[in-house]
């Protein structure tokens, strides 16, 4: 509307200053064919006025004749009185909007007449209703779009998490080891993704607790059930006899003896899993906690025909000791158990970057590919890991306490070459 505006007082303002040359050579009929020219009786209305405000010529003479005051017509009385008027207003005779612009056309000073031209707005009125219904049916397509999109995401959102919801609702009753079957390249799939291993994870744990109850239940019930047998024996009788009396009371006592260390064993590996055993932090000589493991063992060692070569850096580590302490015996204990007579455990130390990786290494019969990834297991049912009257708890509690400063323990080992056992542990650095 306002460029339209522009429009007209630029036509109006052109149009004055030829009509200007024609009224004051009173060369009416030269007017009469400027209206004529530019005027339009559908879209464009043009008039000219003498000064008294009496009507020239028109390019609209069917509808002028009809109108007897001009002075009352918008923008004629003000252009008369040398104003420049713009504005809008409805048709004569129709209630049609249209834009006016009156200007008076002044020549050396003297004002010779008005130029009024109008212009309808209806073309311009039906494009902005089309503009309207254009924007509201965009906007009504645009909503239902808005809708089905939001409806499908929703959809598409909802199902996979209701999905997990009731996943994570299986799994809060004991059901471990089912899987979600959502394939998304997104978060969900993501959290879908950790959720079954999650779900993989607890049913490893409570596959691992249900055996590990029932090695605890074997564990315990042979020890007492032999004491229970022998009890019943000598309460029968058989202490009459001072020789059977003393090997049952021998029995017994070994016997508890086993079950004391087996409980001392679950209480330690307990403790180290659930992280309240607590740690002393002291610096030491790994060296000299080597020679003095070698020194609890060495009656044993000697006694099995079985001897210890030690070769090991002297470095500095920090953390419990003791507790270090019995993780080599541990695996010093081990080592022995299954080294055969004549025969010679190595020591030896290595340092890398900022790491020793202690090696102990037997002449046993080694150490089989399908025992090898479950040695560190507790109550592992291999001879390897259990035989005579160890617990079985042996190499799992030394992984825990190795683990525990901060180091890593491994084993390889090749059939009738021996088995060794790695201990990879940081170098403190003051």
């Amino acid at each position: 509307m306002r460029t339209r505006q522009s429009d007209l007082d630029a036509w109006t303002s052109a149009l004055s200053e030829s009509v200007a040359d024609s009224l004051e050579k009173n060369n009416v009929e030269r007017v009469d064919i400027i209206v004529k020219r530019y005027g339009s009786p559908d879209s464009i209305t043009l008039r000219i006025f003498d000064p008294q405000g009496r009507l020239l010529t028109t390019s609209a003479p069917d509808i002028d004749k009809k109108i007897t005051n001009w002075l009352e017509f918008p923008g004629v009385r003000e252009a008369l009185q040398n104003q420049i008027v713009q504005g809008r207003a409805k048709g004569i005779l129709s209630q049609d909007d249209r834009l006016y612009a009156a200007k008076p056309i002044v020549r050396n000073g003297r004002l010779l007449g008005v130029l009024r031209m109008s212009i309808t707005i209806e073309q311009f009125q039906r494009q902005f209703e089309k503009l309207i219904l254009s924007v509201l049916l965009t906007l009504i397509v645009t909503v239902l779009l808005c809708a089905v999109i939001s409806e499908c995401l929703t959809r598409s959102i909802a199902r996979p998490i209701q999905s997990m919801c009731n996943f994570a609702v299986r799994m809060g009753g004991g059901h471990f080891g089912d899987k979600l079957t959502i394939r998304q390249d997104d978060e969900l799939g993501q959290l879908a993704f950790e959720l079954n291993r999650m779900s993989e994870r607890l049913a490893s744990l409570d596959s691992e607790r249900r055996s590990f109850l029932a090695n605890v239940s074997h564990e315990l019930r042979t020890p007492v059930s032999n004491v229970f047998v022998t009890l019943e024996a000598l309460a029968s009788g058989a202490d009459e006899e001072a020789e059977i009396r003393d090997r049952f009371i021998s029995t017994a006592q070994e016997e508890v003896k086993r079950l004391s260390r087996l409980i001392h064993d679950l209480l330690d590996l307990g403790r180290l899993e659930a992280g309240v055993s607590q740690l002393e932090k002291n610096v030491f000589r790994l060296k000299s906690l080597i020679e003095r493991a070698v020194r609890a063992v060495e009656l044993r060692s000697q006694s099995n025909q079985v001897g210890i070569t030690l070769d090991v850096p002297d470095v500095k580590v920090s953390g419990d000791s003791e507790k270090l302490l019995q993780a080599l015996l541990n695996i010093l204990d081990n080592a022995i158990k299954f080294s055969v007579a004549n025969s010679e455990i190595s020591i030896n130390g290595q340092i890398e970057a900022n790491t020793i990786i202690v090696r102990i290494s037997d002449q046993g019969p080694g150490i089989s590919e399908s025992d090898m990834p479950h040695i560190f297991e507790q109550f592992y049912t291999a001879d390897r890991s259990r035989s005579g009257n160890g617990t079985g708890l042996g190499l799992a509690i030394a992984k825990r306490i190795v683990e525990a400063h901060n180091g890593t323990i491994t084993a390889n080992s090749n059939s009738d070459r021996g088995a060794t056992f790695a201990i990879q542990l940081p170098i403190y650095k003051a």
